[in-house]
C-alpha cells in the first residue's frame, strides 16, 4: 500500500483583521477521497501536531459532507508533529491550502527540512492552492534552491485581489518567482495542475481532484 502525507496549518487567523482561517476543507476532502478510492493511505501532520482548524466548508458539497461525517477527519484533529514524523515513511507529502499556511507553513524550518528530505529522496512532493508557500526558502541537498527552474501554480495574484488581499502578509504567486519558479495559472478559480517530474501542483480549490489523481497516476505507475 501506498502512503500520502497531508502537512497541514495550525494558524487559525490571519492579518491586521484576525480572519478566522485554517486549512482549505475541499483541499482536504477532495485528494482523501480520490487517494481512498485507489486504496492509498493518508496519515495527518501539521508543524504543531494536534488540531488542525479548518476554513470554507460547504455542506452542499457531498464529498465534503462524506469526509466531515467520516472515520478520517478524527484521525485529522490529533494530526503528528511534523518534527516527530520522517517523511521517508510516506511515498508523497501534500500541502492543502486555505490561508493559513501564509501563517505558519510558509516559514516553518521543520516545513522546510521535510520538503528538502523528501525531495532529495525521491518523494513525491505536491501542495494545492496557498500550499505551495511551503517550497518557499527550501534548499536542497546539493546547495540549490528547490524552485530555481520548476514549473508550478497556486493561487494566483488576481485570486488574491478578489479574496484575501488585505489579509495575506505577501502575494504567493510573486514569493514564488522570485526564488525563480516558472509560474503559470489558469483564469481565476479555474482548475489548473502542473507536473514537473515529482515536484506536482494545483492553482486552487478547483484542482484538489485533479492534482490527486495526478499523484495517484505517478504512484501507481512507479509500483508496476
Amino acid at each position: 500500500m501506498k502512503h500520502v502525507l497531508f502537512i497541514l496549518t495550525n494558524a487559525a487567523e490571519i492579518g491586521p483583521n484576525n480572519r478566522r482561517t485554517g486549512y482549505f476543507f475541499p483541499e482536504v476532502a477532495h485528494p482523501y477521497e480520490v487517494f481512498e478510492q485507489a486504496g492509498i493511505a493518508v496519515e495527518y501532520a501539521s508543524p504543531l501536531g494536534g488540531f488542525v482548524p479548518e476554513d470554507g466548508y460547504d455542506e452542499t458539497d457531498p464529498s465534503q459532507r462524506a469526509f466531515r461525517n467520516g472515520l478520517a477527519i478524527r484521525r485529522l484533529a490529533h494530526s503528528r508533529k511534523l518534527s516527530e514524523v520522517d517523511v521517508l515513511d510516506y511515498d508523497a507529502i501534500f500541502f492543502p491550502g486555505g490561508l493559513g499556511p501564509m501563517v505558519d507553513i510558509a516559514h516553518d524550518p521543520d516545513v522546510k527540512r521535510a520538503v528538502a528530505r523528501a525531495w532529495d529522496n525521491g518523494k513525491i512532493v505536491s501542495a494545492v492552492c496557498h500550499g505551495p508557500a511551503a517550497f518557499l526558502g527550501v534548499t536542497l541537498e546539493d546547495g540549490t534552491p528547490l524552485l530555481r527552474g520548476r514549473k508550478l501554480t497556486s493561487f494566483s495574484n488576481a485570486e488574491e485581489a478578489g479574496y484575501a488581499q488585505a489579509d495575506v502578509p505577501f502575494n504567493l504567486e510573486d514569493a514564488l518567482k522570485a526564488e525563480g519558479a516558472e509560474y503559470s495559472a489558469t483564469d481565476v478559480w479555474q482548475a489548473k495542475v502542473v507536473v514537473d517530474g515529482r515536484l506536482m501542483t494545483g492553482q486552487n480549490p478547483a484542482s484538489g481532484t485533479a492534482l490527486a489523481e495526478e499523484i495517484v497516476n505517478a504512484l501507481q505507475g512507479a509500483s508496476k
